[in-house]
């Protein structure tokens, strides 16, 4: 076994496809499949199970490429201290909903490692789609909640893909609003209160449910209701048409603008927020940097 075919694994079950690793590594297809051959040879396991749209990580595969990944992180880190002609380029991903504590933690991570170069992803996007790239290792990590409303359908279909849900928190449901809203000044707003105001919520695809929402409360509930794809459209509407959303309550006048507020929203309801990622799979220290900095915003 060699550095080099640990890389290949790597790249490979990124890309999940060996003709795109084999064009990043800079190398033939041939070469990445014959050092992946001769590697699942040695250890008599198999790393990747071929399929008509690539390549998939088989049970063993999933094992082996938290093992491979601790592995060569720990190599960058040898070889950052003792040999400075080195420079390594570490690599993390993570898919989540709108949240702007999750690109608050991201960009912890990214200023806590001061990395001369590196290749991070965040990816703000459908429930359905997060299930998919942690499922697939596109991504690390990904970041969702779960309610009274979507927990039955929701775990049962983490479990079908062998992902694991840990709750980082609790949180009461709360309206974001603008600063200048008629309901501004109140300390708390009902269901009845938002009647005659646009509901805005995160387009699900083929997936509009309330199961794969990000908003626990209903459309359903609403008379006026706006689906948007993106952060800035949302905050834009809200501002513009006196709109509101529903979310956790954590606000960042960073990134949601300082004419955001946030109020309680005075329901029987609760938002677990956690993280998921796939049963076995070690998580590197990228990952697992950015589950405490989830923590530090969120607490």
């Amino acid at each position: 076994m060699t550095l080099q075919q640990l890389k290949y694994v790597v790249t490979v079950a990124e890309c999940g496809n060996i003709t795109e690793a084999a064009k990043q590594l800079f190398v033939s297809q041939p070469t990445v499949t014959s050092a992946i051959h001769d590697l699942e040879k040695e250890m008599q396991i198999v790393i990747f199970i071929r399929t008509n749209k690539g390549v998939i990580l088989s049970e063993d595969g999933e094992r082996f490429l938290g093992h491979a990944r601790q592995v060569l992180e720990q190599v960058d880190l040898i070889e950052g201290i003792y040999k400075d002609d080195v420079v390594s380029k570490p690599h993390f991903a993570v898919s989540c909903q709108h949240y702007s504590f999750a690109v608050n933690a991201f960009v912890d991570v990214i200023r806590r490692f001061d990395a001369y170069q590196y290749d991070f992803t965040i990816r703000e996007e459908q429930t359905h789609e997060i299930i998919e790239d942690v499922t697939n290792l596109k991504s690390e990590l990904g970041v969702i909640y779960l309610s009274s409303k979507n927990t039955e359908v929701l775990s049962k279909m983490l479990k079908r893909n062998e992902l694991e849900f840990t709750e980082l928190f609790t949180a009461t449901p709360h309206v974001f609003i603008c600063d200048s809203h008629p309901l501004a000044s109140k300390k708390s707003i009902t269901m009845d209160d938002l009647q005659d105001y646009p509901y805005l919520t995160y387009e699900q695809g083929e997936y509009n449910s309330q199961y794969f929402s990000e908003e626990f409360v209903s459309t359903l509930d609403s008379r006026k209701n706006i689906r948007v794809r993106d952060r800035a459209t949302l905050f834009n509407l809200i501002i513009g048409l006196n709109g509101y959303t529903v979310c956790s309550g954590v606000i960042s006048a960073e990134l949601n603008g300082r004419n955001i507020i946030s109020k309680p929203l005075d329901v029987e309801e609760y938002m677990r927020i956690g993280i998921i990622s796939r049963k076995g799979v070690v998580l590197s220290r990228y990952a697992r940097e950015y589950i405490e900095a989830l923590k530090a915003h969120c607490m």
